[in-house]
């Protein structure tokens, strides 16, 4: 059955994103269409920054208020940065919508930025900061990006020590206001709710202030990178490489072909490099693709001596699916694909989130189009894009 789903822009700008679902659960989020890719180097990791803050309190909520009135009345709380979006979401009881409503609401509109909080949240980033270092696989990839793009891209989404350390409330304020702003933000709620409701809080809470973001520069690159490191035992690498972006119909293309080398232990990378070879225990795909920039990536954790071996393994298995391919296995990986599609809508969450991410793409409703978009891929689009020219490639090894 086709889902019951509703999209509005409001005079303001603020676009109203609407799944009914009959189960007494709502998941409701707010988000701005702004992240990585819309910061100066000099301010890199300033969305991030903000989200933590705001959670931090407002001027009728201090931080943890504003976690007992989504906790105590049986929700979860939670956010995320990426690199062209920020969002804040919630999940609940639906009879407490309001609830969930009001205190998002108060967030995104009303933070305080206390000073005393900001210098503590700055310690809590740096800590983040190392954690991520800490963590190899983690590592690997933000690091691969970084052979991918010049510019802003080419820096880390959280920031670093030392944009970090240089960003203060001043900063963050401006930034603030120049961002949340009506025609900037996206309402999103998915479960058992009334969509006028939804208008109604939207309209009343939300004034016709107009925001302005700016997508700053990037450049496409392609790089190799192996970095070594004391105190770990297995080689991590990433091997990375451009696809066309969201919005193209080759994209869907090259999620089919990002699935059939990467996706699950039937994937042909899983099956030549484990199962066969038993060269590594953990070998997984991923695509990053939207509106403004677009990849796939291979990770493989595997010893050393084996690193080159691996990586001639993945360059041979694109060879041999531009040349050889047929329509049998591109089916099946479509039906893997469209089955995995239809799973993430189960859970409430995951597709707000899902229907968030389209929306920055340009239409939330695309999201509901992509069976048949998936249906429609071409054989020879991915053997083509399975002609891999350029690729990035980063690898941490032990030292």
């Amino acid at each position: 059955m086709k889902p019951q789903f509703y999209r509005k822009v409001l005079k303001n700008g603020m676009t109203i994103l609407f799944e009914k679902r009959d189960l007494p659960i709502v998941a409701v989020a707010f988000a701005v269409r702004c992240g990585g890719i819309n910061e100066h180097l000099s301010e890199k990791g300033i969305s991030h920054f903000i989200e933590h803050m705001l959670y931090k309190g407002t001027p009728s909520r201090d931080a943890k208020k504003i976690a007992e009135e989504i906790e105590k009345n049986g929700g979860d709380l939670n956010g995320f940065t990426d690199e062209a979006i920020t969002a804040y979401w919630c999940k609940m009881p639906s009879k407490h919508l309001k609830v969930a409503l009001e205190v998002l609401g108060d967030m995104v509109k009303n933070p305080l930025f206390d000073e005393k909080e900001l210098e503590k949240e700055r310690k809590v980033i740096f800590e983040e900061i190392k954690m991520r270092k800490d963590s190899p696989h983690i590592y690997v990839l933000d690091s691969v990006q970084k052979e991918l793009y010049s510019g802003t891209l080419g820096k880390n989404l959280i920031g670093t020590y030392e944009t970090m350390k240089s960003i203060d409330r001043k900063k963050i304020v401006e930034k603030f206001k120049q961002v949340y702003q009506p025609n900037n933000l996206i309402l999103g709620v998915i479960g058992d709710a009334n969509l006028d409701d939804i208008i109604e809080f939207a309209e009343k809470n939300f004034g016709n202030i107009k925001g302005k973001i700016s997508r700053q520069k990037f450049s496409l690159q392609n790089g190799s990178k192996i970095e070594k490191r004391k105190g770990i035992d297995q080689t991590n690498l990433v091997f990375a490489y451009h696809v066309p972006l969201a919005g193209n119909k080759k994209s869907y293309a090259a999620e089919v072909l990002g699935t059939l080398m990467a996706g699950g232990m039937s994937s042909r990378l899983f099956s030549e490099i484990r199962e066969k070879r038993n060269l590594a225990y953990s070998v997984k795909g991923e695509s990053n693709i939207n509106k403004f920039f677009a990849y796939n990536i291979i990770y493989v954790g595997t010893t050393r001596e084996n690193m080159e071996l691996v990586k001639k393994i993945i360059l041979e298995e694109f060879r041999k699916v531009s040349e050889g391919l047929d329509e049998k296995e591109l089916n099946q990986v479509k039906e893997q694909l469209i089955g995995n599609y239809h799973i993430s809508m189960e859970d409430s969450q995951a597709q707000l989130i899902n229907l968030l991410l389209e929306e920055i793409d340009g239409d939330a409703k695309e999201f509901y189009e992509f069976e048949k978009n998936v249906s429609e891929v071409k054989l020879k689009d991915v053997k083509e894009l399975a002609k891999i020219k350029n690729y990035s490639f980063f690898a941490l090894v032990p030292e």
